[in-house]
């Protein structure tokens, strides 16, 4: 008589059950459970084990940890977006765009995260379309890095303009934007023993005693700006440069900007179970790039700051927090300057736990 094929699977199944040790164990993700497995497993929790003690180890009278490896937050962000041009003639433009709101779940398991955000703006009189944000971030005891990617192409309001003893106030819808912004911070934190950063923007540490360090690093980003000038007025269109003509009226600017940055953070324990944290970095560089002129690639020096300030609240498993963020950036030639700022506000309440 022929078996069928799936009496063959039956029979091989059987025989491997019969052939596992009486003597077993529940399934487990611990790291003692998985050094169990064989010795390439052992070794690779050996590692974590070394990495973590070498990477991420504090001063336990001022920095603990959270005790928890999973944690889940619900997550708002705030921000909007300025250009302030200084023009020719002693003129100036600042326009504002609208701030957008989102929101969203997000689940944490130690440094990594992953989660979605709804544009809630709209539901408020907002643009149906959110200007888009992209935000990693790695952090330890030692050193983090930071990677983020913005687009604004949905628009802002001119709202001053004129001489700048005399500005015109304003309220000028402009849709002419078409703007991305993408780079990385790096850095390294000194007094890595008692000052935690995560303790203040990540909440993925507690600071138990007030202290701050100097912390220096390597910052890359690229800035590619395009504004549509003849959408606007024509009594404004006239005032701008000359040499903007040229171009039709049409500003543009693509540049690589490679800065040190040095920096000073502080974390002040002001309450049981409240942080007050503040970081001012200033970068300094080398801009290369050209300014509406595609053939004319010109290196300039490449200025910018990031200032960084929270409140947070820890009571465990429970967190929550404020974190607002003030970046900036110069771009400029011999007839014009260009200060660009990102303003951001983001609150956040979460449960911490584990599963293993």
């Amino acid at each position: 008589m022929k078996l069928q094929p799936s009496k063959y699977i039956l029979i091989i199944i059987a025989t491997l059950l019969l052939a596992v040790p009486k003597q077993s164990h529940g399934f487990s993700l611990a790291l003692d459970s998985i050094a169990e497995w064989g010795r390439f497993p052992k070794f690779c929790v050996d590692t974590y084990r070394w990495g973590d003690k070498f990477f991420n180890s504090y001063d336990t009278a001022y920095v603990d940890g959270t005790g928890y490896k999973f944690n889940i937050k619900l997550k708002t962000e705030t921000w909007n977006d300025q250009y302030l041009f200084n023009l020719p003639d002693n003129y100036r433009m600042e326009m504002f765009s609208d701030w957008n709101t989102s929101a969203g779940f997000w689940l944490s398991y130690l440094a990594v995260s992953v989660g979605y955000d709804l544009n809630v703006s709209k539901y408020f009189g907002g643009s149906d379309k959110a200007r888009k944000r992209f935000n990693f971030k790695f952090n330890c005891a030692l050193f983090g890095a930071d990677f983020y990617w913005i687009t604004n192409d949905i628009g802002s309001n001119i709202k001053e303009f004129g001489p700048k003893n005399d500005m015109q106030k304003l309220n000028i819808p402009f849709d002419g934007i078409n703007n991305t912004v993408f780079g990385v911070d790096t850095y390294y934190i000194l007094n890595n023993k008692k000052y935690s950063r995560a303790a203040a923007f990540n909440f993925s540490k507690i600071q138990k005693r007030s202290q701050g360090s100097f912390f220096f690093g390597l910052s890359y980003w690229r800035q590619k700006f395009e504004f549509d000038f003849n959408r606007l007025p024509q009594d404004i269109i006239k005032d701008l440069p000359q040499s903007w003509e040229d171009n039709g009226y049409i500003y543009y600017t693509d540049n690589h900007n490679y800065s040190i940055k040095a920096g000073y953070g502080y974390n002040w324990v002001f309450a049981h179970k409240w942080l007050l944290g503040v970081s001012e970095s200033p970068m300094f560089g080398i801009k290369r790039g050209y300014i509406n002129d595609y053939n004319e690639i010109k290196t300039y020096c490449s200025l910018s700051n990031r200032l960084q300030l929270s409140i947070v609240w820890n009571s465990r498993p429970w967190f929550a927090g404020i974190i607002a963020t003030a970046d900036n950036t110069l771009v400029y030639d011999r007839n014009h300057q260009l200060m660009t700022g990102i303003y951001n506000i983001e609150v956040s309440a979460g449960f911490r736990f584990n599963l293993w």
